[in-house]
Order: C-alpha cells, then structure tokens, then sequence
C-alpha cells in the first residue's frame, strides 16, 4: 500500500478500495449482477426520494488481516440481519439475507487486497437508498432502491489511537427519536451532530454522551460502558438507541472472563461515584473500545480514575481484537472468511 493509501496518515474514511457492488430494486424485484464493478460515482435524479425525505440507511462493519495473510470478516451474518431490520423501519422492502450477505462478500473480496495490517481493517459500509423521482412522496416510501457496498482500509477512529477520552454529557437534547434510534440511518447521526459540534468547541470534548431525563444511553456513533475487574455494566437495550454488534460482542467476551453483567438504567450520579472506583469505554465498530478519562456534566469535570485507560478495559479491548484479527480461537463463529 504506497503513502497515498496508507490509512493510518489519513483521516478515517476517507480512502476507499477500487470496486463496489451494486443492486437495485424496482416493480418489486432485486436485481444483482453477482459481482462487484469498478467504484464509480452514481447519477442521481434531483428528485431522488432518499435526498428529500432521508429514505436510506447503512451498515458498519469491518473485515480483518489473519495471521495467514487472509482476509475475515467479523460478524457478517449480525450486520446483514440488523440491515434488514433497518431497511424494513423505513417501510420498504429489503433484499434477501442471502442476497444482502453477497453482495458485501463480493465487494469485500474485491477490495481485500486494501485491508492493512492490525491494527488497521477493512472498514464496509452497505448502503440502501430510496431512488424514486418523486417529491410528493413524503408520506410513502420510496418504491425504487439501491443497494451498494463499497470499503475502506482504515486505522484508528479516534486520533491520536487508544487514548482517554473525555466526554460530555448531554442531559437535556436527546441523541435521537426514541422509535428509530435502533436504527443505522444518516437521520440519526445528524442529530447528534449539532450537540457534538458544541460540546468540542465549549468543552473541548472527543464525544457527547447523551442522558436525556437522567437516562444515560449512548454517544452520536457509540454504546457506553461501565466497567471493574468483575462487572461489566451498559444500558438495556430499546428502540431509543443503536443495538451495538460491538456492545454485544463485549458482552459475551465479558461473560466469557465470568464477569458479572448488568444491562440496566444508569442515571448521571452513577458516573460521578463511579469515577472514584471504577472505568468507563465507548464501543462502536469504528471506535472498537474507546476509554474515558474525562467526563464533564453541569460544569463539573471529572476524573476517571487517574484518567488514564483502565485495565478491564484494555484487557477487554485486546480480548476483541485478538479475536477479530485471529490471533485468538474464534469460539463464537464470528469470523467468516473470504475466498480471495
């Protein structure tokens, strides 16, 4: 990979690999040629349903280097699922799982070549948009889509790599709609994105932790943790905020370690007495496990501990990506491999 592609001296995201695959769906049908084509840009209709009425959605996940030099993906058959359940929110009709789940296998085979060493991956975002031409459809779906794969070799999502955080707690502004907060749509992450925006210029703040009604639940692009060397504590899932693949995948290597687990309410005073004991991280799948030194919540900052990342949360942080790179034996059938 020359200097140009090299995705740890570049921002996340912004490289991508040389093909894609694309569906489209029309009179009721999918069609998808079974292959991934060269990356091009798409031409659009000004009235494009998806550019008007936020008809679309997407996923996140990443494929991972081996020690044998292959490429894996991690928990493909999860994403695809949580896509479809997606797509279906937005009251339009999806593809097959089988369907869905080749065409990010073709796209990610084409692209593999591009996926850097660990700790860097092969991020892969599918994508689903409404391409009907029609603005007076704001009350209907759109009766057209699109479906496309595309990747991006990746390094660290936070700069600076596994370093302490320091969030702000948002308790007023919600992170999104309580009914579609499970769901991967732009509508989503660009609520979040004011509150973000703020909290870094007035606060100097990495993320804003949103905790509406006192009611701690997730950052604009991650899930949130508490963490000791025996219990593992996160919010209860709803339809309010995202179901994290990376939020479960944490759960099952914690129950693996035969650490106690909670998934309940965490009102803001947790954080504070928590601070004297405990440790906090972020898990997203771009962020993997993020740790939290700093949180600041109505003027007062707090340090986590001696600010520095936790051991439970390292220990964690290394246990996924052990697993996710293939350095650990995969008990859970995580990783599916791909045939380049």
């Amino acid at each position: 990979m020359s200097e140009k592609q090299d995705p740890f001296n570049a921002p996340f995201g912004t490289l991508f690999g040389d093909h894609m695959a694309v569906a489209t769906y029309v009179d009721g049908v999918y069609d998808y040629p079974g292959a991934a084509v060269p990356l091009e840009n798409f031409s659009l209709h000004p009235a494009t349903h998806a550019l008007h009425y936020a008809s679309e959605c997407f996923e996140g996940l990443k494929a991972h280097r081996q020690p044998d030099g292959s490429v894996a993906i991690f928990r493909l058959d999860d994403s695809v699922a949580r896509m479809i359940r997606s797509i279906e929110k937005l009251r339009m009709t999806p593809p097959s799982a089988e369907m869905l789940r080749q065409l990010i296998i073709d796209a990610t085979t084409a692209n593999a070549s591009f996926t850097p060493d660990a700790p860097g991956s092969l991020y892969i975002r599918p994508t689903f948009i409404g391409t009907a031409p029609n603005i007076g459809a704001a009350a209907t779906p759109s009766t057209e889509a699109m479906l496309y794969c595309i990747n991006s070799p990746v390094g660290d999502y936070f700069a600076g790599g596994v370093r302490p955080l320091t969030i702000f707690i948002e308790t007023d502004m919600p992170r999104t709609t309580p009914q579609f907060g499970s769901v991967k749509s732009g509508a989503n992450y660009v609520m979040a994105l004011g509150p973000t925006l703020d909290a870094k210029r007035d606060h100097v703040a990495d993320q804003v932790l949103f905790a509406s009604g006192d009611d701690v639940t997730e950052t604009g692009a991650a899930n949130f943790f508490l963490c000791d060397g025996e219990r593992l504590i996160t919010r209860n899932l709803d339809d309010s905020f995202l179901h994290g693949i990376t939020r479960s995948s944490i759960l099952q290597i914690a129950r693996d370690m035969d650490m106690e687990i909670e998934e309940r309410s965490i009102p803001v005073a947790e954080l504070r007495a928590w601070a004297e004991h405990g440790e906090m991280f972020l898990s997203g799948t771009a962020a993997v496990i993020a740790p939290i030194g700093t949180v600041i919540t109505q003027g007062e900052t707090i340090t986590i501990g001696d600010g520095q990342p936790g051991g439970t949360t390292l220990k964690l942080r290394e246990a996924l990506t052990d697993i996710q790179s293939g350095i650990s034996e995969d008990k859970h059938g995580w990783l599916t491999p791909l045939n380049s």
